[in-house]
């Protein structure tokens, strides 16, 4: 007995110092100290590097900045633009550089937040650490970080064309986030006296991808990690765009003025409504309680069964039914992208509520043709493939036996594949971020139609694996049923994962759950998708992967009514 008591005391206290082993959570990381801003318009002096041009150093008053559509609060700070590592490619002829801006608040919370772009960046959006879902109630600027954003060293009026030249592919991979975080600490220094106490980075689609990468490559340099919807394997999921193209030709009842398949007309909205019906009336009450939301949605994958749930059509397309042709090319879309051979090239999708999102529709019958293609072609695909027609006809054409394999191949001048330089290495291990206590929260949308819940759900068990089932305690997955890309459908998609993480990170306090409210009528951005039948401002509870909300009692538009089980 007294050497049992004595091993439980070793394993306390291993714990308690910050040991690696089974249910330690590595160092404990120290809370971050205000600061005040010393320097500002001097800045461009002060903080020289070579190989970095400050353009400008200005201050800027407390007041709205325009970000998108819409007019964002800022606190006073100081502006920092600039670029780095100016260059003239020798493959393209094309002038390069890493553009930046950096918001430094006049009162500082000690805190840095990289703000990784989205979609093919190629823009230096304005910094102001906007992260999480429809958006959180504040921003990191307003809550007192000091803020960078990026272009990720390439201009968007390139388009996708920046992918002919080798650098500029590995700047928008991953060497754009190493350039420019060493950097952003030294302004950091020089504008407050000191560097950051605790450094965190973030962002959804690409800039998820863009958080996971730094946490394999940068692991030293980041405290923590927010990556939502992240498309972590984009090459794959670009190339499984095409494939659906594909496959939803092959229901198409229309023409394009070009005479190709109306990608459009494979199924009309209100087709699409009738498959979300058809989901929720198997799978929406499996978490106790019939609201719309398919919390359980690994069990739904078992108990819907699209030949049979969905009626088929015995003669005309009329909203009450799905054609053959129809149930197959979203039975192939779901199952993953195959080729002739039936090999995977990538995940499964889940069927979910929110496969009558607009977002959901653009994304699978516009973006093949308006964005998946040129990525594939130029960027992705070595060598790159710029002879072949664009558009829609590039993404029938692409084969998907002769082509696919060209994401993981080098050639010539390009050394490191698609695969080698935009998916995070080792991202199912990531030993050396919690051996330094660092964390890290992932979210997904279940009804992401781009890139797949089933992939980022894969991602952390492989994680759990390696870690002996202990990964919860320095990553956590947070899947928020019936979202669609990075926001909006069907969903209580506006959450805060920032000030969550923060708490984890300097305080120890890991989260239990997250809440999430709807952006019905009367929110600041009003998402057109909250049903009428919801409460305008309905909250829910997202859970840690495996977990799902589980209906308990009590009033059902409020998070409190529900447990994470």
């Amino acid at each position: 007995m007294t050497a049992r008591l004595g091993m439980l005391a070793l394993a306390a206290a291993l714990t308690a110092c910050g040991g690696t082993g089974p249910g330690s959570q590595g160092p404990r990381l120290s809370a971050a100290k205000p600061g005040a801003l010393q320097s500002c318009t001097d800045l461009a002096a002060k903080a020289a590097q070579p190989g970095t041009v400050y353009t400008s150093a200005i201050e800027v008053p407390a007041g709205p900045v325009t970000v998108g559509n819409a007019n964002v609060q800022a606190p006073a700070h100081c502006l920092v633009q600039g670029r780095m590592n100016e260059r003239t490619s020798p493959v393209d002829g094309q002038r390069y550089a890493i553009g930046f801006e950096m918001r430094l608040p006049k009162d500082w919370n000690g805190r840095f937040f990289h703000q990784v772009n989205g979609g093919l960046d190629g823009a230096v959006v304005p910094a102001m650490g906007g992260i999480g879902g429809g958006g959180p109630a504040s921003t990191a600027l307003q809550k007192g970080f000091a803020v960078i954003s990026s272009d990720a060293g390439h201009a968007g009026s390139m388009g996708p064309r920046f992918g002919l030249d080798p650098q500029a592919r590995s700047d928008y991979g991953y060497n754009a986030v190493a350039q420019l975080t060493p950097m952003a600490k030294n302004l950091i220094a020089q504008a407050y006296g000191r560097g950051p106490d605790r450094s965190y980075i973030g962002g959804c689609s690409n800039g998820g991808r863009h958080a996971m990468v730094a946490a394999s490559r940068s692991a030293a340099q980041y405290d923590g990690i927010v990556a939502g919807n992240p498309g972590f394997q984009l090459p794959k999921a670009a190339v499984a765009q095409l494939y659906g193209a594909q496959q939803y030709a092959k229901a198409a009842n229309a023409k394009t003025p070009s005479g190709d398949p109306d990608l459009q007309s494979a199924f009309t909205p209100i087709e699409l409504q009738l498959v979300s019906r058809a989901v929720l009336a198997r799978c929406d009450a499996l978490d106790g309680l019939a609201d719309g939301i398919v919390s359980d949605v690994k069990a739904c994958q078992a108990r819907f069964k699209l030949d049979t749930d969905v009626p088929t059509c015995t003669g005309a397309r009329d909203g009450t039914c799905l054609s053959p042709a129809q149930k197959s090319a979203l039975a192939n879309v779901h199952a993953g992208a195959r080729d002739s051979a039936g090999r995977a090239i990538y995940s499964t999708f889940p069927f979910d509520a929110g496969i009558a999102g607009g977002n959901w529709r653009e994304w699978k019958f516009a973006y093949p043709a308006a964005r998946d293609a040129g990525a594939v072609g130029f960027i992705f695909s070595t060598p790159p493939l710029a002879d072949r027609p664009g558009g829609l006809p590039f993404a029938l054409g692409f084969d998907m036996d002769r082509d696919a394999p060209r994401i993981t191949a080098t050639d010539g001048p390009f050394r490191e594949s698609a695969m080698d330089f935009m998916a995070p290495p080792a991202a199912d291990r990531l030993d050396t971020l919690r051996a330094r206590g660092a964390k890290m929260i992932v979210y997904h949308g279940t009804s992401d139609p781009v890139f797949s819940s089933d992939d980022t759900a894969a991602w952390y068990d492989r994680l759990q694996a390696h870690h002996g089932g202990d990964a919860a305690a320095f990553a956590r997955y947070f899947p928020v049923p019936g979202m669609n890309h990075c926001s909006g459908g069907p969903a209580t998609d506006q959450f805060d994962m920032l000030d969550a993480l923060v708490d984890w990170v300097e305080q120890g306090r890991a989260p239990q759950s997250v809440t999430a409210a709807a952006r019905g009528p009367g929110a600041t951005v009003v998402n057109a998708e909250v049903p009428s039948t919801w409460a305008p401002r309905r909250t829910r509870p997202l859970c840690p992967y495996p977990r799902v909300a589980s209906y308990t009692g009590g009033d059902p538009e409020s998070a409190t009514s529900f447990a994470c089980r």
